[in-house]
């Protein structure tokens, strides 16, 4: 008979346990889902269980930088990496607009970020990028447009996959609804589903090492 522990993942064979740690700003927290979810919960609750155990670790910080991420990111990640085997553990890093905010300037963006990931490639972390979303006013949009693809090429010269959040929802009816319901900054149930649906058909599963589930 086998344990109830390992059903479902092969005869008898101990289940690989993933440890996903997602950092970032108030939208990894899902501020403004009145379900609060985000799209981070969202994200989990289609991730496929049939191969592996897969946690979700949502750390978000409102109104946090890339710098002050830089800073925080490995002693927040440390504690819940704690005891699981390497190769079982990633990291999911949620941009948004809080550099645009704050009046840090776009190289300095970019160099964040790309401290970030030469961190976690130097320990050998797989790292998941999710990108900006749109604001609801087009003076905005344009230098939010400007910071997503410095962010994708910052990851595209690292080999790491980045979701474009911004270019499917910039002029997305659904999206700009669901901001102009809320407060403007933060989306909703829709816009968080739409951020979710991007980041599961970017890659995830694969990245994660998973099948797609059918």
């Amino acid at each position: 008979m086998s344990h109830p522990g390992v059903q479902g993942y092969g005869h008898g064979l101990a289940p690989r346990r993933i440890r996903v740690c997602v950092v970032g700003d108030d939208l990894v927290a899902g501020v403004g889902d009145p379900r609060s979810l985000g799209w981070t919960g969202r994200v989990g609750t289609r991730t496929s269980r049939s191969e592996a155990q897969v946690t979700l670790f949502a750390l978000g910080v409102p109104a946090e930088t890339t710098a002050e991420l830089l800073a925080r990111w490995g002693a927040e990640t440390q504690r819940r990496f704690a005891g699981a085997a390497p190769e079982d553990c990633r990291l999911v890093i949620g941009l948004g607009h809080e550099d645009l905010r704050q009046g840090l300037s776009l190289p300095r963006s970019r160099l964040n970020l790309a401290n970030l990931l030469d961190e976690c490639s130097a320990r050998g972390l797989p790292v998941f990028v999710v990108g900006p979303p749109p604001a609801p006013e087009d003076w905005r949009n344009a230098r939010v447009g400007e910071l997503s693809a410095a962010f994708a090429d910052v990851c595209l010269r690292r080999g790491v996959p980045y979701v474009d959040c911004f270019t499917p929802l910039v002029t997305h009816e659904d999206w700009l609804t669901d901001l102009a319901a809320g407060d403007g900054v933060h989306p909703g149930q829709a816009g968080y589903g739409l951020m979710a649906w991007l980041v599961l058909h970017g890659g995830w599963h694969p990245w994660l090492g998973l099948s797609d589930p059918a």
